[in-house]
């Protein structure tokens, strides 16, 4: 009877919730009919038109007051916040309130590390954190919306925004979109401390051809929905406030101007109400793709194709009104596009408090976010390498020689779009060790060379002369912030300057030598790897990095990253992902290589397989790789049943032991193979993650629990199904290594 009645109450409740919730949106779109049934049509386009605020004040505030602008890029003083916000308020005949937007892609003043780095915590929950952070600190300085998560699956590291990715996997990135999504907006929008979220850049970007940013794509329909849409559909459904579009066209197809993406899939398939805002001039850059004639025609064609907000061109502003005039573009297509904008207005809370408190205390920089911001750093680090336990340091080393270009780059460090970053804030590695265990070890700083990109090598004997008198050697190296990032494509990947020769002559000292990595991609360190003793990438870690590194090479922390993308041997190659289709013939691992074949050898297949004659099929280092200072045994793989049904959830055990001697975190990884498909099949995916914590000699049960529609693809047919037939298990430490077992759709 008391079941019954909890239950009934349950109901009731849901009931009462779903009525209040239908009650409040009826009320919201009231609104919006209520404000736009009172704007001329020259407001309305207002209302999509997007400018940059970072050039004269006076020139904005006479289109402010005018209603001829929508939203304010890259103001972040709050006064001048308020006060353009005042004039749109009670100065603009509408009196509708201003957005104001920034891209706030990792931290606004605390900076975390760089999204790449992020993903590869597989700690979304952390992540979620280091994004509630930077919505504080960014709408304490007067941002709204910003313009992030960038959700993009990049599987081409010469490519310099795969910087500002969460890597090549599609479900990794849809854990951290939503994670970045729910961290920014908070659990209520209109919160002064939430702000919008965007997720960019639809679609297909990361794909570029060669590597290069803007150029185009060649995706088709089923990979398109497999692999690069479900992050989108995934961050809509946690509530993302917006979409930017891409500046790279698909198939011939600019995305600013293909209604299939932004109004069939997005808006009648997905039910997205929120913003869809173009990228920087991607709306006039069509007339470059040679899709729209001039200016006029590429107003049109965007705003018809479904776009409502107009990020810097000015075409919508200065054309629309003609083109609805002249009857070419119809005012239910502008009041469309208005509604969709002013439904976020009204979201953040910004009809009722338009203007940024200003006297109050600011959390910006507070202890609780500069240590939201190590642990981040921290759990990014991945450890490559570890010879004959280099690291961490023991009692033993006495004087250590600390060296690199990285060790003490206050402004490099931040990584790419650190637009709001102050290096005085900064915590680089030399400053962090001399503080932290300057009193433990004497430490000695050379830096040999200056910048990543320095090919002077004067000071290398000086480097080496101190070299032979230390117990061992910490060489800082890596990319500067503006080698990664948009339009900082490279097309070798290799450590600029003269790094290698510098690692080169380090190694030749014979002590220990460990390097530590920060860069905006996976670089090609085969040689080096081989030349140190141990190495730790810790991508660009962010304000409180030197930190970070510096309780990891001391063992206060152990490492616990795990690769978020494959590390190329070579450029050569790339595309590499753990992720892809069979071949029907692949490669087996016993080929050939290229100083295995004789010298006038007759033609020959040499294994009929796909593989490269000089660098084999492996990576140097595959998806979801990491060592830790313990190590990890996996026992007892089971699945709770072997056949199951398309709508079961299949429960999956393994035991995980640290069979080491720290304490450690393992991050067990699971992984999917369907076997037998309509079209063929990825030959695993990863379909789930755990951070177990394990003391010496502790065992855990890891436990899955595996929606079987999470197995969904798009077939022949073109249907998201699930297929039935068998399925491959793998359970393990990386995408290459691990304990299998099987089960059975049917």
């Amino acid at each position: 009877m008391y079941m019954k009645k909890n239950l009934c109450l349950l109901y009731l409740l849901s009931i009462f919730c779903y009525s209040h919730a239908q009650n409040e949106n009826l009320n919201l779109e009231q609104k919006i009919d209520s404000t736009l049934s009172k704007m001329t049509i020259r407001e309305k386009i207002g209302q999509l038109n997007q400018l940059d605020g970072r050039g004269t004040i006076e020139d904005l505030k006479v289109i402010i007051r005018k209603g001829e602008i929508g939203s304010v890029m890259n103001v972040t003083e709050p006064k001048v916040v308020n006060e353009l916000q005042k004039i749109a308020c009670e100065q603009s005949r509408t009196g509708i309130p201003l957005i104001f937007t920034r891209d706030v892609v990792h931290g606004f003043k605390t900076m975390l590390p760089i999204p790449l780095g992020q993903a590869a915590t597989f700690n979304p929950e952390l992540i979620q954190e280091g994004a509630r952070v930077a919505a504080v600190e960014a709408t304490e300085h007067g941002v709204r919306w910003s313009f992030a998560p960038m959700i993009d699956i990049s599987r081409d590291a010469r490519w310099g925004r795969i910087a500002e990715s969460f890597g090549e996997d599609t479900y990794l990135t849809e854990k951290m979109a939503i994670a970045v999504v729910k961290g920014f907006q908070g659990d209520n929008l209109a919160d002064a401390r939430s702000m919008a979220a965007c997720a960019k850049h639809f679609i297909g970007y990361g794909a570029v051809e060669g590597g290069r940013d803007y150029n185009s794509t060649h995706i088709p329909d089923r990979q398109l929905r497999d692999v690069y849409l479900p992050p989108f559909e995934k961050a809509i459904k946690a509530g993302c406030s917006s979409i930017m579009t891409s500046f790279n066209d698909n198939d011939g197809i600019p995305a600013t101007g293909n209604s299939t993406l932004l109004k069939d899939i997005l808006r009648k398939e997905w039910g997205f109400d929120g913003v869809v805002v173009s990228d920087w001039g991607s709306v006039t850059e069509m007339i470059k793709h040679g899709f729209a004639e001039d200016r006029k025609d590429a107003a049109r064609k965007a705003i018809e194709a479904g776009l409502d907000m107009e990020m810097s061109s000015k075409s919508f502003i200065q054309y629309l009104e003609e083109l609805i005039a002249k009857d070419i573009v119809s005012e239910t297509t502008l009041d469309n596009a208005v509604r969709n904008v002013l439904r976020l207005k009204f979201r953040l809370g910004l009809f009722d408090s338009p203007y940024t408190e200003i006297n109050k205390p600011i959390e910006t920089y507070s202890g609780k976010h500069l240590a939201t911001a190590k642990k981040i750093a921290e759990e990014s680090i991945v450890l490559l390498k570890n010879e004959g336990n280099t690291l961490p340091l023991s009692s033993r080393i006495k004087n250590l020689l600390v060296v690199g270009p990285l060790a003490d780059a206050p402004h490099d460090q931040l990584g790419t779009w650190t637009m709001d970053g102050e290096i005085e804030r900064t915590q680089t590695p030399i400053k962090a060790l001399r503080e932290m265990y300057g009193d433990k070890v004497k430490i000695h700083f050379i830096k040999g060379l200056e910048y990543s990109r320095d090919k002077n090598t004067i000071n290398f004997n000086q480097v080496l002369a101190k070299a032979r008198q230390v117990d061992a050697i910490i060489a800082f190296m890596g990319e500067e912030a503006i080698l990664s990032g948009e339009a900082h494509c490279l097309a070798d990947i290799k450590l600029q300057g003269a790094q290698s020769e510098f690692i080169k002559k380090l190694s030749e000292t014979n002590k220990p030598l460990i390097t530590v990595i920060m860069a905006g991609r996976p670089l090609t360190i085969s040689e080096e790897l081989n030349q140190s003793d141990a190495v730790l990438y810790a991508w660009h870690p962010g304000t409180m990095g030197g930190n970070a590194l510096a309780d990891i090479l001391f063992g206060k922390t152990a490492p616990s990253g795990k690769l978020p993308v494959t590390f190329p041997k070579a450029v050569g190659q790339i595309p590499i992902y753990y992720n892809h289709t069979n071949t029907g013939r692949p490669a087996t691992g016993k080929e050939k290589s290229l100083d295995q074949i004789p010298l006038n050898a007759k033609q020959s297949v040499l294994g009929h397989s796909s593989y490269y004659l000089d660098l084999g099929i492996q990576p140097l280092f595959p998806f979801g790789y990491g060592l830790s200072y313990t190590t990890f045994k996996y026992s007892d793989l089971k699945a709770a049943r072997t056949i199951v049904a398309p709508n079961d959830t299949l429960s999956i055990s393994v035991k995980v032991k640290n069979t080491g001697q720290y304490k450690g975190t393992e991050v067990v990884q699971l992984y999917i193979s369907d076997l037998v498909g309509s079209v063929t099949r990825p030959v695993k995916e990863l379909k789930g993650f755990k951070r177990v914590e394990l003391a010496p000699d502790e065992e855990k049960e890891v436990l899955f629990r595996l929606p079987l529609h999470s197995l969904a693809f798009w077939n022949m047919d073109m249907k998201k199904v699930v297929e039935p037939g068998k399925f491959k298990i793998m359970v393990g430490t990386d995408s290459e290594s691990g304990l299998e077992t099987f089960f059975e759709v049917k």
